[in-house]
């Protein structure tokens, strides 16, 4: 926090620092018990009629009364990540869309409208990087109607917590009654220590996704539009363990390759199976073949309820990049 040169705390912000990302410090309510201040950081959405809102990186917003606030300062974007691949939100946002197409798109400004038949959120979203070329409330309408016109609820998919995100647009759509539903991380890591982890034996590598796949995975009675998205990207391979009693595969991925980036989704074990390292074996040899063909880094996403997954990923190497929601329309 500021402290002036009589070593009072004091606020150096102002409503005209909307957008930057502030430290504040605020008295609590004195009826409350424990620390008489809290301290919250973040990007700083709004500020108006008295009342602040800061966006966490989290997404989360907090909303802090201007007469509470005992100190507060900008400060610069979160430091240089320390391991791993150095990556922007804009260049990561990118390689994720690559790796997840719709099977029909359509482009309002430098958003991207994306629709797959309701196979998942991520396919059947808006992708807003950058200005949409109309007023915001104008582009919310158009996305409304070319999702309704397709029989879909409108999505659009925001990020937040790195350099770059959308934590102004999250606020906005949030003032605008958009409901956020689903938030998730995504995460990023070297792609060699992946590889290192186990030797990969008995991974069968294809490059469709086939019927033996299909059985394990997660969503059932996958449709041929489903299939379009799961084999869309640059270089898309599946990985299967085959089970030793036949029937569905004990476990399986998918990775694509995509310049020196490897994204890893779909990785699933048999529940019966789990915590004996197939999950890992999978990855390695995707890792691998990802290797092979030039790649160097690696990234995927997780949510945050997915404790087993995110104390694997953390073990491999991963750590969270930024944060992605999905906000729908009202």
């Amino acid at each position: 926090m500021e402290i002036s040169a009589t070593g009072r705390l004091e606020v150096r912000i102002t409503a005209a620092d909307v957008g930057k990302r502030v430290s504040v410090r605020r008295l609590n309510d004195p009826a409350a018990e424990g620390e008489k201040f809290t301290d919250t950081v973040g990007v700083l959405a709004s500020w108006d009629e008295g009342v602040l809102l800061i966006t966490r990186k989290s997404g989360e917003t907090v909303r802090i009364a201007e007469s509470s606030l005992v100190a507060g300062k900008v400060v610069p974007a979160t430091p240089a990540r320390r391991r791993g691949p150095a990556a922007s939100y804009q260049e990561l946002a990118h390689v994720a869309a690559r790796a997840w197409r719709p099977v029909e798109s359509e482009r309002l400004g430098a958003w991207e409208l994306r629709a797959a038949s309701g196979f998942t959120r991520r396919a059947n979203s808006v992708l807003p990087l950058g200005d949409p070329g109309i007023p915001l409330p104008t582009a919310l309408d158009v996305v409304r109607r070319w999702y309704g016109d397709r029989g879909l609820p409108a999505y659009v998919q925001t990020a937040t917590g790195a350099e770059g995100t959308q934590e102004l647009l999250c606020a906005e759509l949030e003032r605008l009654g958009w409901v956020r539903e689903v938030s998730a991380e995504l995460w990023i890591g070297a792609l060699a220590p992946v590889a290192d982890r186990a030797e990969g034996a008995g991974v069968v590598l294809v490059r469709e996704a086939d019927e033996a796949w299909l059985a394990r995975y997660q969503r059932k009675g996958v449709s041929e539009v489903a299939l379009k998205v799961l084999e869309s990207g640059p270089s898309v391979w599946f990985a299967t363990v085959p089970s030793a009693e036949g029937g569905a595969p004990a476990a399986i991925g998918r990775c694509v390759v995509d310049g020196r980036w490897a994204g890893f989704a779909a990785v699933e074990v048999d529940p019966a199976l789990r915590r004996q390292g197939l999950a890992t074996r999978v990855m390695a040899a995707l890792a691998r073949q990802a290797l092979d063909e030039g790649a160097s880094a690696a990234w995927l996403q997780v949510e945050a309820e997915n404790v087993g997954a995110r104390e694997m990923y953390a073990g491999m190497g991963f750590a969270a990049h930024h944060a992605y929601h999905h906000y729908r329309s009202p």
